[in-house]
C-alpha cells in the first residue's frame, strides 16, 4: 500500500504529533509512505515540503520569493523587513489579498489541484490532516477524492465552521455561521465573511467523496450536527494513540525527579501546554484561580510545573499565592517528556477546548492520576471516578476540590494511576491506531476497486 499524508507542519501540536507518528509507523510496517507538509520545520524520513507557491504566475512567484528572502523565515518580527515582505506579497497577488482583507479565508493555493502530480508515487490513499494554516485549497477536495480514495481526519472543527478551530459556546456553525461573535478566535479572519467561508467548505465536502475519521465520538457527533454525515459518507471514530510500550510507561517518581533536578519534598502538579499563559483556550486562568482556592496546608507544599511555558516576568500573576508555579521549556524528546509525567503526583488539564487530548493519554500511560476538563473528547479518555477526575470545564472550584482530593489521598492516586494505565493499553495505543487506519484504508481501496470494475463492466 502507498499512503500520501498531508499536514500543515512536521512538528507542532497534537495534530502534528499524530500525523508524524502515523507516518513513521506506516514506514515501520513496510507501507510506502510520504508525509507532505507546508512548514518543513523538522527533518524526518519520508517527509517532503509542499511547494505552496507552485503553479502561480511567474510574476507572483518571483515577488513571493523576494518576500521570503526579505522576511528571512517563517516568522518575521514586526519592523521594516516584515512590512516590506508583506508589501511584496500583496503586490504579487493583489486580488487574493483583497479577498483576505474582506474576511475570506485564503484558499488560493493552486498546487492543491496537482497534489497527485507532486507526490513521488501515485498513492493508493490520500490522508489529509489539518487543512488550515494557509496552504491548502479545500475546493480541490472533489477532484482529489474522485481520483484516489481520500480520508480527512478531523483534528478540530475548522472544516465545520466559518473560520474557528474550536467554536466553544457559539452555535452559529449549526445554521451556517454569519454575524460572527469573535473574528479573532483562532483561525482569525479580518472581517465577517464567516457564512461565505463555511459555505465554500460545506460545498466542497458535500460534493466530494472524502471519508471522515474523528479522533473522538464527540468530534464525530459535531460532524453529524454540521450535516456532513450524508447517506453514503464513510465516517468512523479512530482514537489517537501513543507509544505505551517503549516511551510512555510507568516509572519511579524519585528517579525521574533526580534526572530532571526536581525537588523531592514537594507535591508536583504537571500541566503540559504550549502557550498556556497566552492562549485562553488552554484554561490556565481556571487553574490559576483554583490554586488561589487551595487550603494553605495543601498549597504550601505544591509545585506546579507548566511544561511548554516560560514564567520569567510572570511574578505578578502569582503574587500572593503560596503555590510555586514554574515554567519549563517544552521537551521535544519524548523520553524526557515521559520523565516529567513520571515525576508528577498529578496531571492537570484545564483546557476549555479539546477534540481529543494526547497529553492526557500520555500522562495516564505513565501512571499519573489525572484531573481534566469534561469537554470534547476528554470524557472518552478519563472515566470520571474510575481512571481520574473530570471537572466541569471552567470551574475553578471543581479543579480546586479535585486537586485537594488527589493530593491528600495517596491510595486514590494509586488506584486512578493503575486504572489509567490499563485503559490506555486497551484503547489508546499507537499500534492499535495504526492498525485501525490501515484496515480502513484497505476497505476504502477495495470498495474503490469494486466500483471501478463495476463501471467498466457497464
Amino acid at each position: 500500500m502507498k499512503v500520501l499524508s498531508v499536514n500543515a507542519a512536521v512538528l507542532g501540536g497534537g495534530a502534528e504529533k499524530s500525523a508524524l507518528s502515523l507516518h513513521e509507523s506506516y514506514l515501520a510496517r513496510g507501507v510506502e509512505s510520504v508525509l507532505a507538509v507546508a512548514n518543513y520545520n523538522a527533518e524526518a524520513d519520508g517527509v517532503m515540503e509542499i511547494p505552496r507557491d507552485a503553479y502561480r504566475s511567474a510574476w507572483a512567484r518571483e515577488l513571493l520569493r523576494a518576500a521570503w528572502r526579505v522576511q528571512g523565515g517563517y516568522t518575521a518580527r514586526p519592523g521594516v523587513r516584515a512590512t516590506l515582505s508583506r508589501g511584496l506579497r500583496v503586490a504579487a497577488e493583489p486580488d487574493r489579498w483583497l479577498r483576505v482583507a474582506r474576511g475570506h479565508e485564503d484558499f488560493d493555493f493552486p498546487w492543491t489541484k496537482h497534489l497527485l502530480d507532486l507526490s513521488p508515487f501515485l498513492p493508493d490513499i490520500v490522508h489529509l490532516h489539518n487543512l488550515h494554516g494557509g496552504y491548502f485549497d479545500v475546493r480541490a477536495l472533489p477532484a482529489i477524492s474522485a481520483q484516489v480514495p481520500t480520508v480527512i481526519t478531523l483534528h478540530d472543527t475548522w472544516l465545520l465552521t466559518g473560520h474557528c478551530a474550536q467554536p466553544l459556546e457559539c452555535l452559529r456553525w449549526k445554521t451556517g455561521c454569519g454575524s460572527c461573535p469573535d473574528l479573532k478566535r483562532y483561525v482569525p479572519i479580518r472581517a465577517d465573511k464567516s457564512a461565505e467561508n463555511l459555505e465554500v467548505k460545506r460545498r466542497s465536502l458535500l460534493s466530494s467523496e472524502v471519508a471522515l475519521v474523528a479522533p473522538s465520538q464527540w468530534m464525530l457527533s459535531m460532524a453529524e450536527k454540521a450535516g456532513l454525515l450524508t447517506e453514503g459518507r464513510e465516517a468512523r471514530v479512530i482514537y489517537n494513540g501513543i507509544d505505551a510500550e517503549g516511551v510512555f510507561v510507568p516509572g519511579n517518581l524519585e528517579e525521574a525527579r533526580a534526572r530532571l533536578g526536581l525537588p523531592m519534598g514537594k507535591k508536583i502538579a504537571l500541566v503540559v501546554a504550549k502557550g498556556a499563559f497566552s492562549n485562553p483556550l488552554k484554561g490556565f486562568g481556571v487553574l490559576s484561580a483554583a490554586l488561589s482556592e487551595l487550603p494553605v496546608e495543601v498549597a504550601k507544599d505544591l509545585l506546579v510545573l507548566v511544561l511548554g511555558e516560560d514564567t520569567s516576568g510572570q511574578g505578578e500573576r502569582f503574587a500572593g499565592s503560596p503555590v510555586e508555579v514554574r515554567g519549563v521549556p517544552f521537551a521535544s524528546d519524548p523520553m524526557v517528556l515521559a520523565d516529567y509525567y513520571r515525576a508528577a503526583d498529578v496531571f492537570v488539564n484545564p483546557s476549555l477546548a479539546e477534540s481529543f487530548s494526547l497529553v492526557t493519554v500520555e500522562a495516564m500511560a505513565c501512571g499519573i492520576p489525572v484531573i481534566a476538563s469534561d469537554i470534547g473528547g476528554i470524557p472518552e479518555i478519563v472515566l470520571h471516578g474510575k481512571t481520574g477526575i473530570c471537572a466541569k470545564a471552567g470551574s475553578s472550584k471543581e479543579f480546586a476540590s479535585g486537586l485537594v482530593r488527589l493530593l491528600s489521598d495517596e491510595g486514590l492516586r494509586r488506584e486512578y494511576a493503575m486504572a489509567g494505565v490499563r485503559r490506555v493499553k486497551s484503547k489508546f495505543t499507537l499500534d492499535r491506531q495504526v492498525g485501525y487506519y490501515l484496515d480502513y484504508f484497505r476497505e476504502l481501496c477495495e470498495r474503490s476497486d469494486s466500483s471501478s470494475a463495476s463501471h467498466k463492466g457497464q
